[in-house]
């Protein structure tokens, strides 16, 4: 299979077929700088749905791992089928999932550069944007490190990506640990558009500035992560909650569960954060592995109605 990107241009338009091989559930970038690659030089595009059509080049681009968004077979109509995404670069070994750098694919540079095609996905009107890489933590359980390096650097603009709509999801792995997080900040914040972070903000990286700058930003739900038991985070999301504009629903914590922690120590996060006013949020690493008690416990703390009618996770009858 030719597994390389773009091809040499011909004179004769082409017919590109694109698969989101994880669902329509949520724009996939990738694709849509594809879409608006092609589109620019001519070519037709649209979502591979035949077998009966013959394509010149298809596209299959796949986000998460097997555990979450299984493979499709490929397609047998086209001249070159490329393959690409996090997901096919992660392989699960003793029940860790391991990323496999030498099978992760870029895009070309040119396709890289493209502004993103938003019409492709007509159901969602808000724009995505990854306006910085890369993240020094290096947990475990994390494919970011290994996938772009151990250090947050900008990569674009926010115009790169957002044209005028009401709200964007940022996709930066750690923007808080950004170098250039400043300049950043200040773009998202002249957009006037409601930011969402959706990979979190790194608590620990929080300063004075970054929650002034938020404090000025229109913001839905912020997210943040705790993910790690041996870190006390307590002090830190106080410090944030006293600086921040809101003072109740201040933001969504995810907690990692069945990766390296005991029932006591997931309880002590839940807790904790309830207490200071945020929405801890139960995630569970490898959950085919779990044990019963800890895919309890994520029902118990994900169901809001649950979760506020009975506060103690040891009186909750499954």
């Amino acid at each position: 299979m030719d597994r390389k990107g773009g091809g040499n241009r011909t004179s004769q338009v082409m017919r590109i077929g694109l698969i989101d091989v994880d669902g329509h559930n949520f724009p996939n970038l990738a694709l849509m700088r594809i879409s608006a690659y092609y589109k620019a030089r001519g070519d037709t595009v649209e979502w591979w749905w035949s077998d009966f059509i013959h394509y010149d080049i298809v596209y299959m681009s796949k986000i998460f791992s097997d555990v979450y968004s299984l493979d499709v077979p490929e397609p047998l109509n086209a001249d070159k089928v490329i393959k690409g995404g996090t997901g096919y670069a992660i392989r699960t070994v003793d029940g860790k999932e391991i990323f496999d750098k030498s099978k992760d694919i870029d895009l070309p540079a040119e396709i890289e550069k493209s502004f993103p095609d938003y019409s492709i996905y007509p159901e969602f009107q808000f724009a995505v944007s990854m306006t910085s890489r890369g993240c020094p933590r290096g947990c475990s359980f994390c494919h970011v490190a290994a996938k772009e390096g151990r250090c947050a650097v900008k990569v674009a603009d926010v115009s790169d990506f957002w044209c005028g709509q009401d709200e964007i999801k940022v996709l930066d792995p750690n923007i808080t640990a950004c170098r250039e997080k400043r300049d950043l900040m200040q773009q998202y914040i002249d957009t006037h558009a409601k930011i969402d972070f959706t990979q979190g903000l790194d608590i620990r990286l929080l300063n004075q500035a970054d929650i002034e700058d938020i404090n000025k930003m229109r913001i839905g739900t912020l997210h943040f992560a705790w993910d790690n038991p041996n870190d006390d985070l307590r002090s830190k999301f106080e410090d944030f909650a006293k600086g921040f504009r809101r003072k109740s629903d201040i933001g969504m914590v995810y907690c990692l569960t069945n990766f390296s922690s005991t029932l006591e120590q997931d309880l002590y996060r839940i807790y904790t954060l309830r207490d200071l006013g945020y929405d801890p949020y139960v995630m569970v690493y490898n959950k085919p592995s779990a044990p019963k008690e800890i895919r309890h416990l994520q029902r118990w703390c994900n169901n809001k109605i649950i979760f506020k009618s009975e506060p103690n996770f040891y009186k909750y009858h499954p």
